[in-house]
């Protein structure tokens, strides 16, 4: 059996931890490092397959050192021509995820040309005719939805598998690591769940206090309160443009609120862990959402999009903070997104590709807005309501791209004797009405104050 002073950086092994069951489990850990503290040696342990905010310190009771697993010794890099190059599973080559569609076993439709529709087995509520390029799904989304996202309003734990984001394999081992151990912003503590780049004289620190206005981070509670007696902000800065009940949302310019734009990033990359924008805030527009109360309007979550975006993106960066998630608010944000998109008569996107935990939320709320759509057509003549995929991206400024994969994923598109079908079963129309029920926040457009700027005629942003 190993000893305690063998093990070193790159060693697996299994490693004890609690599931959300309360129950003991051994999964197998990569020691990411070790430190000593009084003669003490404390290890941090990725869980291989979990997700990284699970990452943790741990001493060496914890460790199975019966199954370890040293690392192997570094072969040399291959050479092609002479010349050195990349070995497969580098951690310098980046590995880019493409979202995946599932593929028809019908051929794709055209988005222009309508479909009519079929019941399911005598089972369909309704009968709604749909443009080409769809399937049916057993079960609307929803009601078992595992999004962090998810507008049931009951926090739980973190999701053990998957990502928020995309792959990281290409991060060297600072940035795998957390180093800030807790932030309190207002009357909130969060533990951050990945890297961000506060500087390094903070890292040590047991709290970082941040204003939660302006976000400035201070070291003390007593640099925090000698700040809040200068401190005028009591919200984001910016303007206002949307405002309904205690909800508002707050547009701000990356060039001209830079020092809010940038400490909003070092915030944000707390709990995204594919966001590498820190700095470079000028070509971005910042859409903050806060919650109004006596003392001011508290940030709940936001989202960044580019000032020109050549790939109809409408959405670069999305978060909501850990304290607001479940309860609806990440649909909101979304919602918002698409509200903006509409008043400048475009389709939008988010930035490809998603992660895991990034296509839940947006597939969910695709799923209940094109549901929405499907089962507000009506009949006429007796004939069976018929729409084309370019019609529903119009009404929902979602793009084509992700209609037609969303009606592949609902598995609502049949194709039956030379024409494309949708059909909408009791299991579909009823789960959807149950997640309606359950979504409570809503935009509404009257509210929205917005006024597009045309960027690319802008001589400086």
């Amino acid at each position: 059996m190993a000893e305690v002073g063998e093990i070193i950086e790159g060693c697996r092994l299994p490693v004890l931890r609690r599931n959300q069951d309360n129950e003991d489990e051994w999964p197998l850990a990569e020691i990411l490092s070790v430190k000593d503290i009084s003669g003490r040696k404390l290890f941090y342990v990725h869980y291989i397959d979990f997700n990284k905010r699970l990452d943790e310190w741990v001493t060496h009771e914890r460790l199975d050192l019966k199954k370890i697993q040293f690392p192997k010794k570094e072969a040399k890099t291959p050479t092609k021509n002479g010349l050195p190059g990349s070995r497969p599973g580098s951690p310098d080559r980046e590995v880019k995820r493409k979202v995946e569609v599932v593929s028809p076993a019908t051929p794709v439709p055209s988005e222009t040309a309508p479909a009519s529709v079929f019941p399911q087995n005598g089972s369909a509520r309704r009968a709604v005719a749909a443009q080409p390029g769809r399937k049916r799904k057993s079960n609307c989304l929803g009601t078992d939805e595992d999004s962090q996202d998810s507008s049931d309003g009951i926090p739980s734990a973190p999701r053990m598998t998957g990502s928020l984001v995309s792959d990281r394999s290409h991060d060297d081992i600072v940035t795998r690591m957390k180093n800030i151990e807790c932030i309190e912003l207002g009357r909130h503590r969060l533990k951050p769940w990945y890297f961000s780049p506060y500087p390094q004289e903070l890292t040590t620190l047991p709290v970082l206090y941040l204003c939660e206005f302006c976000l400035k981070y201070g070291r003390s509670l007593k640099c925090l309160q000698r700040h809040l007696t200068k401190c005028d902000l009591r919200h984001p800065p910016g303007n206002e443009i949307y405002r309904k009940g205690t909800i508002s949302f707050f547009e701000i310019d990356g060039r001209k609120n830079k020092s809010y734009s940038q400490n909003l990033c070092l915030l944000a990359k707390c709990f995204l862990d594919h966001k590498t924008l820190y700095y470079d805030t000028d070509p971005f527009l910042f859409y903050v959402m806060t919650e109004y109360d006596c003392k001011g309007f508290h940030i709940v979550g936001y989202f960044s999009k580019e000032k020109e975006s050549t790939e109809d993106y409408n959405v670069a960066c999305i978060l909501t903070l850990p304290p607001y998630q479940r309860r609806g608010y990440g649909k909101l944000l979304i919602e918002f997104s698409y509200e903006l998109s509409k008043v400048e008569g475009k389709t939008g996107t988010p930035e490809k590709p998603l992660s895991d935990l990034g296509l839940l939320s947006y597939r969910s709320y695709w799923s209940q807005t094109i549901l929405e759509i499907l089962m507000g057509l009506k009949s006429e003549s007796g004939e069976r309501p018929q729409i084309t995929i370019n019609e529903i991206s119009e009404i929902t400024s979602i793009k084509k791209e992700d209609v037609i994969s969303t009606l592949q994923y609902l598995n609502l598109i049949n194709y039956y004797k030379g024409q494309y079908i949708l059909t909408l079963s009791e299991d579909i129309v009823d789960g959807h009405e149950r997640a309606m029920l359950k979504r409570l926040l809503r935009i509404d457009s009257k509210c929205l104050h917005f006024t597009p700027k045309d960027w690319s005629k802008r001589g400086k942003w």
